[in-house]
């Protein structure tokens, strides 16, 4: 083949090679060794994979609903973004930034193994009970707002994709209901949150958790289910005197239906927490 250099070509070949070095450094943005370093996170290709695969293998209760994903590192910092669908309004455009929220929320409520203390993992179905009227932790939801201004900039044809305006940024926001899971790699480390939105609120906690398995990042060492993870707990009742929901253990959420309520009650067996080494 012959090989001819001519100034147009070599300005289609300097833009393709800077075009290339974009793309790359989006899909590596998580080898970063800043502080907002998204390093044993995964790619936007993983987690994208991840929650189609979960999605497209049915069994999750709920409307079976496109699903938008959001993984954030340990400081909050989004580092990636996904939906399921064909196009960004495959899904609820709301949901977007909810996933974002429920992955902020995880991580920031969650704790690493080894501290003093409760040194484990709340998953946002953990808190929902603790928030409600007159429990301890009411007003939780109100306290680290999301940044509108972040969670809204830029191009929405860009929303999902590995060029997401959200990739980078602290959007903040606390979620209290199903679909928030903090992530923890094969070593134990605590290395952030995942948030699934889009279905309903327990279905998104089983999409969460089967995605998080996919992505061994499930080594979680401690949880207050009673199966010692971060498991949805379905303990609820309410209260007839004042319409509060209740919850015999304190960290209860509500069932949404009879399919997804079994489905999470196995999620333990059918999908164990921990390291890959340990689930093959």
């Amino acid at each position: 083949m012959t090989k001819r250099t001519t100034f147009a070509g070599a300005l289609a070949l300097a833009a393709a090679f800077t075009s290339f070095e974009a793309s790359a450094a989006d899909d590596t943005f998580s080898s970063s060794s800043s502080s907002n370093a998204c390093a044993g996170l995964p790619s936007h290709s993983s987690l994208k994979n991840a929650l189609k695969s979960v999605v497209a293998g049915g069994g999750n209760g709920g409307l079976a609903n496109d699903m938008w994903a959001t993984v954030v590192n340990r400081d909050g910092v989004v580092c990636q973004i996904a939906f399921t669908g064909n196009a960004r309004g495959d899904q609820w455009p709301g949901s977007r930034v909810i996933s974002a929220q429920k992955a902020n929320t995880a991580n920031a409520f969650s704790r690493p193994n080894g501290v003093i203390g409760f040194a484990g993992a709340l998953s946002t179905a953990n808190l929902f009970s603790a928030v409600q009227p007159g429990q301890s932790l009411f007003g939780l939801q109100e306290s680290n707002p999301v940044n509108a201004e972040v969670a809204y900039q830029g191009n929405a044809a860009s929303y999902g994709q590995p060029s997401d305006p959200l990739r980078g940024e602290r959007v903040g926001g606390v979620n209290v209901f199903g679909g928030g899971l903090a992530l923890y790699n094969a070593a134990g480390v605590l290395v952030g949150g995942i948030g699934v939105s889009g279905d309903t609120s327990c279905t998104d906690h089983i999409v969460a958790w089967k995605a998080r398995s996919l992505l061994n990042l499930d080594n979680v060492p401690a949880g207050v289910s009673p199966t010692g993870d971060d498991n949805v707990i379905h303990d609820t009742t309410t209260d007839p005197a004042t319409g509060h929901t209740t919850s015999a253990g304190g960290f209860g959420h509500p069932a949404c239906d009879a399919t997804a309520t079994a489905v999470s009650k196995a999620l333990p067996t059918t999908h164990p927490i921990g390291p890959a080494a340990v689930k093959r």
